[in-house]
């Protein structure tokens, strides 16, 4: 008695005798869905030219003694400042001062413990106060808008790969308050800032901030050196213990310094499709991890990768 053919023969018998009959054509196999991409791999998928090195004249080098902090100005919405920062930095002004300040979720700050006294570090050419430059004619500036909104700004994107906001209204655009950004101090007066007096963003995005002080810029690299320091027991976390404070070993503009010495480094670009793969990559994040898909993202946790420039 003859056998049955096993059951993966007789299904590939019938699709061979299905498709011998004019006019019927076999079911192909059903694809499966392709795997949505998480962030590493659109940044595995990137081209070279969705990445842009960082300006030599437009990056600081704060060093510490527990590393270095680079930091990108932003020279297109505040001009004034960047140009003002860098002549600090020429004659060596920040150099041998301190972190003052490291207020828990909120910012570390770091200048001159004594200015405005008698004994302050003279500022030589740099001018002692500027023009606000809190915003910027949206005219000027680059925009990639993020579409899932914002409750500070009518519109938020990026632009040159810092966060911005946006009033169509007024025509004025102004960087964002996110983690890592810099800020120039100030006293109340809105021209009293001259960048002498910096701090960066270490919590909670401060939004409240935004187009009441100068953000001159964000820190690309080392954020960790600021954000992990101790914060500081006296209020606004100051310290009250000079000997707490974490001192400055220099801080130079990255042109200034010996190729050897320069940290090379590459920015994703924002305005690219491979940016905007990447955003949606966080929106909707479905790795082996979530269950439910956000659907929405906070322009403060889009990430803008950073790297080392590849052998090439």
């Amino acid at each position: 008695m003859p056998l049955s053919p096993p059951a993966p023969c007789r299904l590939a018998i019938a699709v061979a005798l299905l498709a011998a009959v004019p006019g019927v054509a076999a079911a192909a196999p059903e694809a499966k869905p392709a795997k949505p991409l998480t962030m590493q791999d659109v940044i595995a998928a990137s081209r070279p030219s969705d990445w842009r090195a960082l300006d030599p004249e437009r990056t600081l080098y704060m060093d510490l003694p527990s590393g270095r902090v680079v930091i990108e100005l932003a020279e297109r919405f505040t001009p004034l400042h960047a140009a003002n920062i860098r002549t600090l930095a020429r004659e060596h002004y920040f150099d041998g001062l301190a972190v003052l300040r490291v207020q828990d979720n909120f910012v570390t700050q770091w200048g001159d413990p004594n200015a405005g006294e008698d004994k302050a570090r003279p500022l030589g050419k740099a001018s002692k106060t500027l023009a606000p430059e809190f915003t910027r004619p949206s005219k000027d500036v680059p925009f990639t808008k993020l579409a899932d909104g914002d409750v500070y700004a009518a519109e938020v994107g990026f632009s040159e790969g810092f966060p911005v906001g946006r009033d169509p209204k007024t025509g004025e655009t102004w960087v964002a308050h996110c983690y890592g950004v810099v800020g120039a101090g100030r006293d109340n007066a809105a021209d009293s800032g001259s960048g002498a007096e910096l701090y960066a963003v270490i919590g909670h995005a401060p939004r409240q901030l935004e187009r009441n002080i100068a953000a001159v810029g964000r820190v690309v690299r080392g954020m960790e050196l600021l954000a992990a320091l101790p914060r500081g027991p006296a209020p606004m976390g100051f310290y009250d213990d000079p000997a707490k404070r974490t001192p400055i070993t220099s801080v130079r503009v990255a042109a200034d310094v010996p190729q050897a010495e320069r940290t090379p480094l590459e920015i994703m670009r924002t305005e690219t499709a491979t940016f905007a793969s990447l955003v949606e990559s966080r929106r909707n994040r479905r790795d082996d991890w979530y269950h439910v898909p956000a659907g929405h993202i906070d322009l403060c946790n889009v990430p803008i990768p950073v790297r080392e420039p590849p052998a090439r």
